[in-house]
Formats: structure tokens, C-alpha cells, sequence
């Protein structure tokens, strides 16, 4: 039985969010039980009378913002529930822990309450990008981390590329390392430096070399390495992308009767695009790196998107994602 911990007083939707995502994930998997960490008597106003016996619920009485310092926050409100969740954690009474609140926030705790991997010099925001194959391509970091020494750089290409073989079946992940070209001299002193670190042949991965942005959802590679500020631009854009252009083709399927005779027979193709696309379907990003598995879910994460997070941190601990990130890296 695995226990999760969810933070249920985090994100633009909480608590009714998580705490209607946890009881989802109890009815579909039977072998996961739920503590809710929040207010007690507003998580149980969210669960509307509804009971299940591996649903249990930890009273904290604080909560943590998005305008708050995540450090600062986190040693002062001992009693908030992302605290009280990472406690859960790092104590073993739970294996794993979700939540949709402040981001900064759950990077401090994995970094300062459970501590990093042995091996690891900073955990990484890791997410997956959709691709036309149904092969997503794993990306880190996302935003963590802004700045990345080139050392940084090669441990996340070894913490994706087990991320992609243990969850996605990758036997050796193509490794890319993002880069404004292909060609080895391309980037800055960063990028070319972390070229010739990368370019040691590794068990772990295999190293295809500079892949630019535009490959990343073409399915290039399997794992794309960068520092969390280009990472973070590219999720951004791609997100945005991804927005203007389904409105653009909602606003062309109803400019015409013809147009929107057509639309109609394309509607079921167009929702199943959508969901592949959304954020929602995966649930949220790893913070790979940490001596415990953390899933950040997205601050406006209604209901699905956290039983999808939850669903994704079930997966995670199946595939003992963390012991084998150990394992692969010199400690």
C-alpha cells in the first residue's frame, strides 16, 4: 500500500480540488491510501459526506502563499499544511507528496526538510512534453533552478534518462542538451562546456548532442537538459502556443455554416488533441532529485488535474523512480 500526502489547502482551487481529486484516486486505485493535509473541518466541507477508509485527514491550520518567501515561510509556519505534509514524508509515514501551492515554496521543501539524492547538487522541475508519436520527451529542469553549472547539467541528463526508462520504458534515452543549434560550438560557455561533460559516454543514456527548442515536441530526443530559465520559457511558450492556437481554430470552425458543418464531424478528433495537450492529463512535474518523490501540480489544478497527480506520483513510487536515480548516480 502506498501512502500519499496531499497538501489540500494549496492551489487556486483548493481544498475542494484536492480533496475531490483524492477520493477519485481512492475509488480507481485500491492500492494507494490519502492523507489530506489542511484544515480539517474545510476538507471535510469539501468531501461532502463522502468517506473511504484509506482517506485520512492531519489538521494544520496554516497556509502557505504565493506572495510569501518560500524559506521563510516554511520555518515559521511549522503548522501549514505543506509543512506538515513534508513532515509526513521525510518521517516515512507516507511515500510521496502532492500539492499545488506555492512552488517556490515546495522547491525549499524538498531542498531543506527532505534534503537532495547523495550525488545531486540541486533537484530539478521535470516535466513531460506532448509529442505527435504519443511519446512524450522528458524536460528538466523547468524552473527550479535559473542558473546551471555545466556539472549540474550532466546530473540531470542521468536523472532523466532514468526518469524516462523507469516510467516511459526508454531502454537508453536519447539525451539532448537545448541549445540555440545543433553544431557542438553553438551556445554559450555553459552550454559548451556541459556539450563536452555530456559527451562521456554514460550506461545511463545516450548523448545525441544539441537539440533546439523546436525538436523538443517534435520528439527529437527523449530527454532535453537545460537550466530552469530556459526551461521555464519554453513550458511558458508552449503553453501559450498551444492556447492561441485552439482559439484560433474555434474562431475559424464558426466563421462560416460550412465551417462550422465541418467542425462538427472534427469535434472528436479536436477534444481528444485538447486532452493529449492539456497539463491537466499529466498531473503535474516531478521535482527529480529529492530524497523523497514531490509532484508539484499546477496552481489552477480543478479536480481531475489532481487525481491525475496523484495517479502520476502511484506510477512514480511503482517504478521506485527515487532508489533508482540513486543507484546510477556516483554519491
Amino acid at each position: 500500500m502506498y501512502t500519499i500526502a496531499a497538501d489540500a489547502m494549496g492551489g487556486d482551487f483548493a481544498p475542494d480540488a484536492p480533496v475531490q481529486g483524492a477520493l477519485r484516486a481512492l475509488n480507481e486505485f485500491n492500492d494507494i491510501s490519502i492523507t489530506l493535509v489542511g484544515r480539517q473541518e474545510d476538507i471535510a466541507r469539501s468531501a461532502r459526506g463522502a468517506r473511504n477508509p484509506r482517506l485520512t485527514i492531519v489538521d494544520a491550520r496554516e497556509t502557505i502563499g504565493n506572495d510569501e518567501s518560500p524559506v521563510m515561510a516554511l520555518r515559521k509556519k511549522k503548522d501549514s499544511s505543506l509543512s506538515r505534509a513534508f513532515d509526513l514524508l521525510r518521517d516515512g509515514q507516507a511515500r510521496a507528496l502532492i500539492s499545488a501551492g506555492s512552488t517556490g515554496a515546495v522547491m525549499a521543501g524538498s531542498m531543506f526538510r527532505l534534503g537532495r539524492i547523495p550525488g545531486v547538487d540541486r533537484p530539478a522541475i521535470t516535466v513531460l512534453v506532448p509529442t505527435p508519436s504519443g511519446k512524450p520527451v522528458v524536460m528538466l529542469d523547468a524552473g527550479a533552478n535559473v542558473d546551471c553549472p555545466p556539472a549540474t547539467l550532466a546530473q540531470f541528463a542521468v536523472m532523466g534518462a532514468v526518469y524516462a526508462r523507469a516510467l516511459l520504458g526508454r531502454e537508453k534515452p536519447r539525451v539532448g542538451l537545448v541549445n540555440i543549434g545543433e553544431e557542438p560550438e553553438k551556445g554559450s560557455q555553459q552550454t559548451k562546456a556541459a556539450y563536452q561533460l555530456l559527451s562521456q559516454p554514460n550506461p545511463v543514456y545516450e548523448f545525441v548532442g544539441n537539440v533546439e527548442s523546436r525538436g523538443i515536441p517534435m520528439g527529437e530526443v527523449d530527454v532535453a537538459v537545460c537550466d530552469g530559465f530556459t526551461g521555464n520559457v519554453i513550458m511558458k511558450a508552449m503553453e501559450g502556443v498551444s492556447k492561441s492556437l485552439f482559439e484560433m481554430i474555434r474562431k475559424e470552425l464558426n466563421a462560416s455554416l460550412r465551417s462550422k458543418i465541418g467542425g462538427a464531424l472534427a469535434m472528436p478528433a479536436l477534444r481528444r488533441l485538447k486532452g493529449v495537450m492539456s497539463a491537466e492529463e499529466v498531473g503535474g512535474a516531478l521535482m527529480l532529485g529529492a530524497s523523497g518523490l514531490v509532484v508539484k501540480a499546477h496552481g489552477n489544478s480543478r479536480e481531475y488535474a489532481f487525481f491525475a497527480g496523484l495517479r502520476q506520483a502511484r506510477s512514480l513510487l511503482m517504478a521506485d523512480v527515487v532508489s533508482r536515480i540513486q543507484a546510477a548516480l556516483p554519491a
